[in-house]
């Protein structure tokens, strides 16, 4: 893999590429991410080669609703989500309704799937099979769930994936467990008993370890050789936040 922030290929000296352009962005709010992506999907889908785009962050506390959730997904009380200054966001994705946090891996493979040869119904196996392949490197037995949507071991569903596919290219993405805040969880309501990373190992998990896998494992997966990472991105917008935690 390539070195940290290697020259951009979205240059017009390198319009051309097959490299897939990671970008490790720590927490960021889900707005700031949800329009980061918008406007990398619009980028990718005007270009014609292979250049795909994955951010890689954490999100502060926040609820997300698919295509296939509903309201009747929320086993709290809407003053609940409110004293823990958490919202409840409906999104363009595929998948349910699933709780974010810090402590779990937010993967957007904003990639251009029909010039990549790629075959859109292949696009949710693909990332469930990187988080298996991830999970084996953990050393935790991890298979696809039964939908086929997300990953599961002993201690319950600690991936899900939560895609769409727009013009050709991806957005919305793979989310990993590996050390949430599980009480969060008990807010909405899932098919299967939800756990992590941390959970099944029974031990503290370094996130750059499950960060540095997963990368791997996606780039694997959609058959990218050439990877640069970056830290930073000159279109993302912050906010400040405040998280408010529980003893």
């Amino acid at each position: 893999m390539a070195e940290f922030e290697t020259p951009s290929v979205w240059t017009p000296q390198r319009r051309r590429s097959q490299t897939l352009e990671v970008y490790l962005l720590g927490v960021v709010d889900f707005d700031s991410a949800l329009f980061l992506q918008e406007r990398l999907h619009q980028d990718i889908a005007q270009r014609e080669d292979s250049l795909g785009v994955l951010l890689i962050c954490e999100h502060p506390p926040v609820v997300t609703m698919g295509r296939e959730g509903t309201m009747l997904d929320l086993e709290a009380e809407s003053r609940e989500f409110q004293s823990r200054l958490m919202e409840v966001k409906r999104v363009a994705r595929g998948g349910g309704t699933l709780v974010h946090s810090p402590g779990q891996v937010a993967a957007y493979p904003i990639l251009p799937i029909e010039r990549s040869n790629q075959r859109p119904s292949n696009f949710v196996r693909k990332c469930v099979h990187a988080a298996c392949d991830m999970a084996t490197e953990m050393k935790i037995n991890g298979a696809p769930t039964e939908d086929g949507t997300g990953v599961e071991s002993r201690c319950g569903q600690f991936a899900w994936v939560g895609a769409t596919i727009r013009d050709g290219v991806s957005s919305h993405g793979l989310f990993v467990n590996v050390a949430p805040d599980m009480e969060l969880f008990r807010l909405i309501r899932l098919p299967r008993s939800v756990g992590s990373i941390s959970m099944q190992r029974m031990s503290p998990v370094p996130m750059p370890k499950v960060r540095e896998s997963l990368i791997r494992n996606l780039a694997d997966q959609f058959g990218y050789e050439d990877v640069n990472f970056y830290t930073r991105h000159p279109l993302l917008t912050r906010k400040t936040r405040k998280v408010v935690e529980y003893a």
